[in-house]
């Protein structure tokens, strides 16, 4: 398998196969496998907060405009110039000692098929975020593999930057205007949509009117809940039985039956349906929002030297990791959003 940000992408895409060909009866199993993998990390899993290390073992575009922007401020997505410069952020991140010392902590998703989840045939932390996360590691500390994950809920992405138990949070994080309050960004290197998930046949045709009186489940702290607060189409979402820590809750509960359809990002939606033949994704996205690398909103400098990343990957390494993990279920997709910049 091919390791770090180098290299061919025979190894990742054989990966990637493997657990095409092999784990198609849905995410329930992918649940099951990351459960009985997550004991290899070299670090103990269970840490306060719901977030769980993992030690990175050696070795080891723009689409089509869509119709609206999830919420309503200018620009969002616009971040901070790229500069190869050491700041105040990345001199501490480096200056680290301890098990920490040495490597980037960041904070992903072990769930999130071709995003970030872990392969239970090579036991790695694989996907697109990963990637990225390998190509910030590289830029820092000159090697891919100089991480620590720490695999964090949804709800805790911001907790975990503002408390600095992880300096990064690469995990399909939305950009928004209620975010960026808290938290910075970098500049968008994905751009996707809100989507509705559901069983395939007649019923519920998407975002619309048939979603009426239909259990309707979202992750705690997403873009989807918000975008459900906002308009309803009069389903049954508001409920603690249909709010859940993690967007692969919600799966597990449409294939038992207990909810009715997802609202979620349409790039998570496409991995999710290439893994249970039974589902599939509904009606066309109604939002547009942008992925973007978070961190604590005090660490300016460290948001220059990811988009200085970004900038570089952009020309070499994206397509390649897009052809690698995304292009089979979101097909057409050129390269990343063009960056925007706040000063």
């Amino acid at each position: 398998m091919r390791t770090g940000s180098e290299g061919t992408g025979a190894g990742r895409t054989g990966g990637a196969r493997t657990l095409r060909g092999g784990w198609r009866l849905g995410l329930v199993a992918l649940a099951a496998a990351c459960a009985l993998t997550a004991g290899v990390a070299v670090l103990p899993l269970p840490t306060t907060g719901g977030v769980a290390d993992t030690v990175s073992s050696p070795g080891s575009g723009t689409t089509a405009a869509l119709p609206a922007k999830a919420d309503e401020c200018e620009d969002p997505e616009a971040s901070l110039r790229p500069s190869p410069l050491d700041g105040p952020a990345i001199k501490r991140i480096k200056e680290r000692t301890g098990a920490t010392a040495g490597k980037l902590v960041a904070g992903v998703d072990q769930n999130s098929y071709r995003w970030g989840y872990r392969n239970p045939a090579s036991k790695e932390l694989e996907g697109f975020d990963i990637d990225i996360v390998k190509a910030i590691a590289t830029e820092l500390f000159g090697s891919p593999d100089k991480v620590i994950y720490r695999a964090i809920p949804t709800s805790q992405r911001i907790p975990a930057l503002k408390s600095h138990k992880v300096d990064v949070v690469v995990r399909t994080m939305t950009v928004n205007c209620s975010r960026i309050k808290d938290v910075a960004f970098s500049n968008a290197y994905f751009e996707a949509g809100q989507q509705v998930l559901a069983l395939k046949g007649p019923g519920i045709t998407g975002y619309d009117g048939s979603l009426k009186g239909k259990r309707v489940c979202t992750a705690k702290g997403s873009t989807a809940y918000d975008a459900m607060k906002k308009e309803s189409h009069g389903a049954l979402f508001d409920d603690p039985r249909y709010i859940v820590p993690n967007q692969l809750d919600c799966l597990v509960r449409l294939q038992m039956g207990q909810v009715d359809a997802i609202v979620t990002d349409n790039a998570l939606a496409a991995g999710q349906a290439a893994q249970d033949p039974a589902i599939e994704v509904k009606g066309t996205p109604f939002t547009t929002e942008y992925y973007g690398v978070a961190t604590n909103k005090d660490d300016a400098d460290l948001v220059r030297r990811i988009n200085k990343v970004l900038a570089d990957y952009s020309r070499s390494r994206w397509k390649q990791s897009y052809d690698d993990w995304l292009k089979e279920d979101l097909p057409g997709i050129k390269g990343p959003p063009a960056p925007k910049f706040s000063d």
